[in-house]
Formats: C-alpha cells, structure tokens, sequence
C-alpha cells in the first residue's frame, strides 16, 4: 500500500485528536470478530482510533500488523492509542 502524503498525515492527525477510541485490542487479541468490526468501523468513518487495553507490550509490533490486516494506514501510534485510515470506498469509485 502506498504511503500518504506528509500534509494528508498531518491533517489525519489533527482530525484524530478529537476522536475517542471506537475499539479495544483485549485479551482476544487481534481476532476475527475484532478484525470485522475494525474493517466496519473503517468502512463507515474512514479514521479510527483503536486503544490497546492488553497486548501493551507487544503494540510497537502489532500496529504495523493491524494496519496490514485492515489494509489501512497507519497515521500515528502515540501510548496504547494507534489511528487507522482507510479512504471510503465510495469515494475511491467515483
């Protein structure tokens, strides 16, 4: 997937500062249920921001993953907080 542009970044990131969490990485992990619900989440609001509740120490390598699975971007990871974009499909159609 095709990195983003530094602006597009930074305007993600700025959006992102007023959202709360939609998810929670729990003990399941990065399971199918969780994997369906982050892919609605991404197909209904494009920028989701997903907390680490377990798996704290292992986020560092896990972001990079869920972006992957999700076929997202990852905008930033800053504590147990990690923001995901992924644009609309509708949009990427018309």
């Amino acid at each position: 997937m095709a990195s983003l542009p530094n602006a597009q970044i930074r305007e993600l990131k700025a959006r992102a500062q007023r959202l709360k969490a939609l998810l929670k990485i729990g003990k399941e992990g990065l399971s199918p249920s969780f994997m369906t619900a982050l892919d609605d989440a991404l197909n209904h609001h494009e920028l989701v921001k997903v907390k680490f509740d377990d798996f704290k120490e292992q986020k560092k390598e896990l972001s990079p993953q869920l972006a992957e699975k999700s076929r997202s971007h990852l905008v930033t990871r800053v504590g147990n907080v990690v923001v995901l974009y992924r644009q609309k499909l509708q949009e990427i159609q018309e």
